[in-house]
């Protein structure tokens, strides 16, 4: 797959929903228009629910990075944003945190098909267990 979840952060309180947070990444050598994708999230153990979709999106450009926060612009209540220099930023317009635990798994799927997945890993430095490649066999995380 080309895009690729390089770093996730979970928050430290269930309202901080902006400091939850993931950076994605284009790894391919094309661009990548991530409208109409879906956002699913599964708990450890579980099959998943579709969260939503992203709409309008974005387009990665080959090599590009974008760091995407989980609640929504301008909301104090749900915390400070981090600053990452260099870097958009897209906002998920989630009420509530996606990250439920260590192990929970986000995945961005066309048409039941996964354009990025990422399993959290509280105890990695980046909050990544491994990047799913292409061929589904998982490799470790850059």
């Amino acid at each position: 797959m080309p895009l690729v979840f390089e770093e996730v952060h979970a928050t430290s309180e269930r309202k901080k929903v902006n400091e939850e947070w993931f950076v994605l990444a284009n790894h391919g050598s094309s661009p990548v228009n991530t409208a109409g994708l879906n956002v699913i999230v599964a708990p450890r153990g579980k099959r998943g629910s579709v969260l939503g979709q992203i709409d309008p999106g974005f387009v990665l450009q080959p090599g590009e990075k974008i760091l995407i926060l989980s609640g929504s612009p301008g909301k104090k209540s749900q915390g400070t944003p981090p600053e990452r220099p260099g870097l958009k930023t897209y906002y998920l317009f989630s009420p509530v945190p996606l990250l439920a635990g260590d192990g929970t798994t986000i995945r961005w799927t066309l048409n039941q098909v996964d354009v990025a997945k990422v399993t959290y890993a509280a105890a990695a430095l980046d909050g990544v267990t491994a990047a799913v490649t292409d061929g589904g066999a998982p490799e470790p995380a850059l």
